[in-house]
C-alpha cells in the first residue's frame, strides 16, 4: 500500500525526468513475510537439474554465471568443456546464454557450484541415442590423439578408433587433430561413458559405388599413376584417384628392404602396375617393381662371363664367400674358387667387407644366381701383369736399337782408355775394358795402366812407332775384353781351346817386361 505525503519536497527529492518521487512504504508485511516472498522470487532446482543463464565473470579458474538464484552459480574450469586443461576464454565470453548441470547446492563455502560440460553431455546423450536408433551419423572435431587412436567432441567424448579412421589403418593420427570428421555410432554405453564411432563405416557407404565402378576401370598388368596415401610395415598405400591399393613390401623393390620408408615416403608421386582386382573384396594389389628394370636382367646385359669385376664380401658361408658385385646383387665364391691352394674355410682367404676383384665364371637369371671365381680372377690379374712386363721390356729393347742419338755409330771416336772413354761396334758393344769388371782388376794388378800409359808422354804418342804399338795392345786388349763378354773367366778354358784371361794376363805382362 502507498501513500502521498503532504510535507515540502526537498531539494534532494526534486523530480527527475523519468522518476517517481513517491514514497513507498512496506505493503507486504513483516520482515519474516518480506523473506518468503524473496524467495519464492528465486528459481526452484535440485542437484543434479539442468539450468540456464548468462555469464557475468570470466576468471582464469572460474566462471560466473547468473541463473536468477540468490546468489551467481560457479562453474570451475574443469567443468567448461569436455577438453582438458583448457582457457575460460575460449569457451565462453560475458553475456553468453549457456546451460550448466546443477552438481551442489551449497559447497563448504556456501557457493553453488554448476557444470556445463555435464549439462552438454546430458544433452547430447539424447540425441546421441537417437541417432544411433536411426542409424544417422554424427559429426565431431577432433580434440586430442589418445592411445589407439582419436577423440571427437560430439557434445560427449567420442572414441574414434585408428583402425576406423580411413579405409585403411593410418600409422600418425596427429594430423587429424583440429578436423571435422563425420562417423557413424558403432557403440553405445551411457553406464560406462563408452561411445565408439567408425569413420570407415561411413566412407564404405558414401564410396561404395564410386569404388566400383572406378574398380571396374581396372585392367590387370596395365600401368597407373598415384599417391603414397600412407605407409605400413607390411607395405605402403596408393591413392589412385579415389580407391587406394596396396603395395606390398615385397613388390616396393627388387632389392631386399626391412622397412617400406626405404623406397617411398607418404605424398610422393608413383607409378605402379596392376597386379590383381578383387572387386568381391574391394582391393587392389599393386606392385612398384614390376615398372622398374629387373636389376638382374640389366646386370646380364652389361656384365659377360669371363669378365673380371669388384665386387665386397658381405657374408661367409662353409661353402664359400658371398660377394655383392652391384646394387641388390650377390654371387657366389664357392670355396673351390677362393685359392690355387686347399682352403679349408673361407676365412682363410676372404673376410666380411674386403674388397675384392672376382671373374663372373656363370650367370642364372632363371634362379637369380651368379657364380664367382677369386683364384681365376688371379691368375688372371698374374698373367696380364706378366704379359704388360713383357710388353714393356719389347717396347724399350725397339727403341734402344732404332735410336740415332749420340749413341750412334762413329760418335765416339778411339781415345785415351785411362780416361774412361771406350769405342763401340756396330752391335753397340763396348769394345775395351770396363770398369769395375774382372778383366779391369786384373790388368790394375798387373800394372797395365801405369807401364803403358801412365809413363807415355805427348811427343812418344805421336810418333809412327807409339802409334803402331797402341794399334797392337789395343788388339791385344779387344782379343781381352771379348774373351770375358764369351764368358771366359780366370781358371777356365774355353771349348773352342781359347786363352784364358791368366794367359793373356801373363803375355801382356812378359811382353811389357822385354820392353
Amino acid at each position: 500500500m502507498t501513500e502521498s505525503t503532504d510535507r515540502p519536497i526537498t531539494h534532494a527529492e526534486q523530480e527527475l525526468p523519468g522518476v517517481t518521487t513517491q514514497v513507498t512504504q512496506n505493503d507486504v508485511g513483516s520482515a519474516e513475510d518480506l523473506a518468503a516472498a524473496y524467495e519464492e522470487s528465486l528459481k526452484a532446482f535440485d542437484e543434479g537439474d539442468i539450468v540456464d543463464g548468462y555469464v557475468v565473470k570470466v576468471d582464469r579458474d572460474e566462471v560466473l554465471l547468473d541463473i536468477g538464484y540468490k546468489s551467481e552459480g560457479v562453474i570451475p574450469s574443469r567443468e567448461l568443456s569436455i577438453k582438458h586443461d583448457v582457457d575460460p576464454n575460449e569457451v565462453v565470453s560475458l553475456g553468453d546464454h549457456i546451460e550448466a548441470l546443477v552438481m551442489q547446492k551449497e559447497d563448504k563455502d556456501g557457493r553453488l557450484i554448476l557444470s556445463k560440460k555435464r549439462a552438454q553431455y546430458e544433452r547430447a546423450w539424447g540425441t546421441i541415442e537417437k541417432k544411433k536408433e536411426n542409424d544417422e551419423i554424427v559429426e565431431g572435431t577432433v580434440i586430442e590423439v589418445v592411445k589407439g587412436g582419436l577423440i571427437l567432441d560430439i557434445g560427449l567424448r567420442g572414441f574414434l578408433p585408428a583402425s576406423l579412421v580411413e579405409m585403411r589403418r593410418v600409422r600418425d593420427l596427429h594430423p587429424y587433430v583440429g578436423r571435422t570428421l563425420e562417423a557413424k555410432i558403432i557403440e553405445l554405453d551411457k553406464n560406462r561413458n563408452n561411445v565408439v564411432l567408425s569413420r570407415r563405416a561411413w566412407l564404405e557407404e558414401t564410396q561404395s559405388a564410386t569404388r566400383r565402378a572406378f574398380l571396374h576401370t581396372l585392367r590387370k598388368g596395365e600401368i597407373r599413376k598415384g599417391v603414397v596415401s600412407s605407409i605400413v610395415n607390411f607395405g605402403a598405400f596408393v591413392d589412385l584417384g579415389g580407391v587406394d591399393g596396396l603395395v606390398h613390401v615385397s613388390e616396393l623393390s627388387w632389392k631386399h628392404i626391412d622397412h617400406p620408408s626405404e623406397v617411398v615416403e607418404v605424398g610422393q608421386e608413383v607409378e605402379v602396375e596392376v597386379l590383381d582386382v578383387d572387386l568381391e573384396r574391394e582391393r587392389v594389389s599393386l606392385s612398384l617393381k614390376a615398372t622398374q628394370e629387373d636389376p638382374w636382367r640389366q646386370f646380364a646385359r652389361s656384365h659377360q662371363i669371363g669378365e673380371l669385376i669388384p665386387g665386397r664380401v658381405t657374408k661367409l658361408v662353409p661353402f664359400g664367400a658371398f660377394v655383392r658385385v652391384d646394387d641388390g646383387i650377390e654371387g657366389l665364391v664357392h670355396i673351390s674358387e677362393l685359392a690355387e691352394r686347399h682352403v679349408d674355410i673361407p676365412e682363410q682367404v676372404v673376410s666380411v667387407g674386403e674388397e675384392i676383384t672376382v671373374k663372373v665364371i656363370d650367370i642364372d637369371l632363371d634362379r637369380r644366381r651368379i657364380s664367382l671365381s677369386l683364384k681365376q680372377a688371379t691368375q688372371d690379374q698374374t698373367q696380364a701383369a706378366a704379359a704388360e712386363d713383357e710388353l714393356a721390356l719389347e717396347e724399350g729393347g725397339a727403341a734402344y736399337e732404332g735410336y740415332e742419338g749420340e749413341y750412334a755409330e762413329g760418335a765416339y771416336a778411339e781415345g785415351d782408355y785411362a780416361d774412361g772413354n771406350y769405342v763401340y761396334d756396330e752391335q753397340g758393344n763396348p769394345i775395351g775394358v770396363m770398369p769395375g769388371t774382372a778383366m779391369a782388376e786384373a790388368f790394375q794388378e798387373a800394372d797395365f795402366y801405369d807401364a803403358n800409359y801412365s809413363e807415355t808422354t805427348d811427343s812418344d804418342a805421336d810418333t809412327p812407332e807409339a802409334a803402331e804399338e797402341q794399334a797392337d795392345e789395343g788388339a791385344e786388349i779387344e782379343q781381352a775384353a771379348n774373351a770375358e763378354r764369351h764368358g771366359v773367366r780366370p781358371g777356365r778354358r774355353e771349348q773352342e781351346g781359347q786363352d784364358t784371361l791368366e794367359d793373356i794376363v801373363e803375355d801382356l805382362k812378359r811382353k811389357n817386361a822385354s820392353e
